[in-house]
């Protein structure tokens, strides 16, 4: 079962959120509908920045944990790496 890791930003180097997910076009709704309160729905969090799939989800979840305890500025150089614009990329999940 595949799965996806993924960061929200608020605005470009604003606040930031790594999440993990089977359905990142389902998760991103209910982070942009604030479907679900906590953290993204209090900061405002919505924008999809960057987002990395896995063939297992497990894999995944991995990868996320290694991820939350990065500096800040590797989570950021790795948004710019792959969207230095820091644009919203939800429109690349209807091929997913």
């Amino acid at each position: 079962m595949k799965g996806y890791v993924y960061i929200l930003a608020s605005k470009r180097n604003g606040t930031l959120y790594i999440g993990v997910t089977r359905d990142l076009p389902g998760r991103l709704y209910e982070h942009q509908n604030e479907l679900t309160p906590g953290f993204t729905s209090r900061y405002g969090v919505k924008t999809l920045v960057w987002f990395e799939e896995f063939d297992l989800l497990v894999d995944a979840i991995k990868r996320e944990k290694t991820m939350k305890k990065w500096p800040r500025q590797w989570k950021l150089n790795l948004i710019e790496q792959m969207n230095p614009e820091w644009s919203d990329i939800s429109s690349y999940l209807h091929s997913l």
